[in-house]
């Protein structure tokens, strides 16, 4: 049995719905807008029966205040012969369906039986969804893409192995992130994970970080220093950007890794080490190697397990999933309510190629909710690059499908450029040339050719 709320001004349609739906669902009756909004925060329905015109505020407010809702129900709006504009107007602010006054019984019992099921379909795929992104988490990896649960199964099946691995993809994919998925899910985990930006650290100071040193070992060591590898033993030590390391360095690492035992500068005393190493790189290492710049004998010690992870502009599936994954934890850290992304600003996600990765699209959404206000976040209020770069992306994927004429990209790309520059300007069109990088003179020659203006000033 559906929970259906009747909203009409007319007490004898309030009774009419009432015994036409008696026995098979429960039918609360609301005289007014007002009065329909108390009872959906009460209880929420499961379909709503919605007359438009009203004394004081009209159906079309309410619609307007379901499309807030981020779980709204659907709508069937009773619409007068006459007024089938308005049902029109109603049905491009969310309505599901209308009828037309004086309704026949049949019809609309047929009418809100398929509005449930769709609903009850709605609500059992977004039930599937939910398992669906479950399923699509690995440790704090996040994706369902195939090229994630690719790197999901071999992350499961070497996590208990002792067997270094080397993480290749382009900055900000998350690299560090299969590290800990390797070392949370292996039995190393509750030893250390240590990592160590190997980019970050200055030639002169690398080997002392990796492998310690002892007091008066140079001029600065002015007592004995505990290097990264012995701090890792018994864990995981994560070597980030590993083809920074200087060919010194990478000797060095080579024997480590090999002995399985240190020495700190300063020492000639063997320290053993039990250390699992996970390295990563944006680089090529291939090329390094065969262009002298890395070891060979020590990327073949680095790479027994070799994980690719794919750029995000590859998987574009899994923005979607990412995005509301950082939603829910950026709103959390704010202290922020329920939030939501609109249509459109998922649209604009899902065509920006995100140059910058996970990480990019993780300050995004931080982005998104700091400047976001009330529960829904706009297009608006993503990043001005993002918002750019998605209308390029889409424009150049209509063209390279041919459904869009290179001329006619151009133009529409121009356009959106040109109303940007003016609406941050406030349609002040010096402020917008200089925005441009161009004259006054030509930026109205191209308002006048798109047809732009600003807008009436309301009065």
């Amino acid at each position: 049995m559906a929970r259906l709320l009747v909203v009409d001004d007319e007490p004898g349609v309030r009774e009419s719905l009432r015994m036409v739906f008696k026995g098979d669902h429960e039918v609360v009756p609301c005289a007014g807008v007002d009065e329909a909004l108390r009872a959906l925060d009460a209880t929420p329905p499961d379909l709503v029966i919605l007359d438009l015109v009203m004394p004081g505020r009209s159906g079309l407010e309410l619609l307007d205040e379901l499309a807030g809702r981020p779980e709204a129900p659907p709508v069937l709006v009773l619409s007068a012969t006459r007024a089938l504009a308005t049902a029109v107007e109603a049905m491009k602010r969310g309505a599901s369906d209308y009828v037309t006054k004086p309704f026949e019984t049949e019809a609309l019992r047929l009418k809100v039986t398929r509005l449930l099921e769709r609903r009850a379909l709605e609500a059992e795929v977004l039930r599937l969804r939910e398992e669906v992104a479950a399923r699509s988490q690995l440790g704090r990896l996040v994706g369902r893409s195939e090229a994630m649960q690719r790197v999901f199964r071999i992350v499961e099946r070497v996590a208990g192995s002792p067997s270094s691995v080397l993480v290749s993809g382009e900055s900000g994919t998350g690299k560090e992130l299969v590290a800990r998925a390797l070392h949370e899910l292996g039995p190393r985990r509750r030893g250390p994970f240590v990592a160590v930006d190997c980019a970050a650290i200055p030639e002169t100071l690398i080997e002392s970080e990796l492998f310690g040193h002892e007091r008066g070992a140079f001029t600065d060591a002015r007592e004995r220093r505990v290097g990264r590898f012995e701090a890792a033993s018994g864990g995981t030590l994560f070597l980030d950007e590993i083809g920074e390391l200087a060919p010194r360095v990478q000797a060095k690492l080579l024997r480590a890794l090999q002995e399985r035992c240190i020495e700190r500068l300063g020492s000639s005393e063997p320290i053993a080490v039990d250390v699992r190493v996970v390295a990563a790189t944006n680089r090529d290492l291939e090329r390094e190697v065969a262009e002298g710049r890395f070891r060979d004998d020590l990327y073949f010690r680095i790479r027994v397990v070799p994980i690719v992870l794919a750029p995000l502009r590859e998987r574009r599936e899994d923005v979607r999933l990412l995005a509301e994954h950082f939603l829910a934890r950026s709103r959390a850290a704010a202290d922020r309510g329920p939030m939501h992304f609109t249509r459109e600003a998922l649209a604009a996600l899902e065509a920006y190629a995100w140059p910058g990765n996970v990480r990019e699209l993780e300050n995004a959404v931080e982005h998104a909710v700091a400047l976001g206000e009330g529960q829904a976040i706009r297009v608006e209020d993503l990043p001005e690059e993002v918002v750019q770069g998605s209308r390029l992306e889409a424009l150049r994927t209509a063209v390279g499908a041919g459904r869009l004429a290179f001329e006619q990209a151009v133009g529409r790309f121009e356009r959106a450029l040109l109303r940007d520059a003016l609406e941050a300007s406030g349609w002040n069109q010096t402020l917008a040339a200089r925005r441009l990088c161009l004259t006054r003179r030509v930026l109205k020659l191209k308002m006048d050719r798109h047809g732009l203006a600003a807008p009436a000033s309301p009065s």
